[in-house]
């Protein structure tokens, strides 16, 4: 066999693993996350907390992201029906301009929910961040994790895997099928995921826990 057949087999069996890799994955997450997920108030149990996860709220040309607004509206259906009694806003605010947890505080004020009743996490850097400060600085083990339903797989998969009881709830989504570039970056996400998992990766920040009255 010539040095170019070897290289073309090699090739070949790299990308063959890499589609079997990243199918194995993202089965595994969604088999997971949809076993945790509820996408009805009426059937979702309740928990203390509710944990929403950051996005930014426009998009690169101004326009309002969906995914925000939607996360929104299911934390206040949340809380307004009793399925939880208090809400965590985790997300990013490294830039001076830009925090996510104020902007959802905001909203979650401006749609009637008690200031005393949102709790900030400004070190949600990421999901898995997110989700372990959850219960290692705010001192929840079972809490409802609010995203959309690609969203909320991973999160609740991350979860299981640090020995955390959350559920999830499935805010809306856009109209229409799943983006492409958004189905291409959650695969990449997931892949991720199973990296940080295996190297016991920790939150970028914990600090001081954070006491949620009972």
């Amino acid at each position: 066999m010539n040095k170019f057949k070897i290289v073309w087999l090699t090739l070949v069996i790299i990308c063959v693993l890499f589609v079997v890799s990243v199918t194995w994955v993202n089965v595994t997450v969604t088999k997971t996350g949809n076993r945790y997920s509820y996408g009805s108030i009426d059937s979702i149990p309740h928990n203390h907390c509710g944990l929403v996860l950051g996005t930014s709220k426009y998009l690169w040309n101004g326009k309002r992201n969906l995914y925000y607004t939607n996360r929104i509206i299911a934390a206040v259906e949340l809380y307004n029906c009793d399925k939880i009694d208090y809400i965590i806003v985790s997300g990013d605010n490294r830039a001076r301009n830009y925090n996510e947890p104020i902007t959802m505080y905001n909203d979650l004020v401006a749609a009637g929910i008690p200031r005393r009743k949102i709790i900030l996490d400004y070190a949600g850097f990421r999901t898995l961040d997110s989700v372990v400060r959850g219960k290692e600085v705010f001192g929840q083990n079972q809490f409802t994790i609010i995203s959309q339903l690609f969203h909320n797989q991973r999160a609740i998969y991350i979860a299981r895997k640090k020995g955390i009881e959350a559920i999830a709830y499935n805010a809306g989504d856009e109209a229409g099928e799943l983006p492409f570039k958004v189905q291409m970056r959650e695969i990449a996400a997931r892949m991720l995921v199973m990296i940080d998992l295996t190297t016991a990766k920790q939150p970028h920040f914990l600090g001081e826990k954070v006491v949620i009255p009972n």
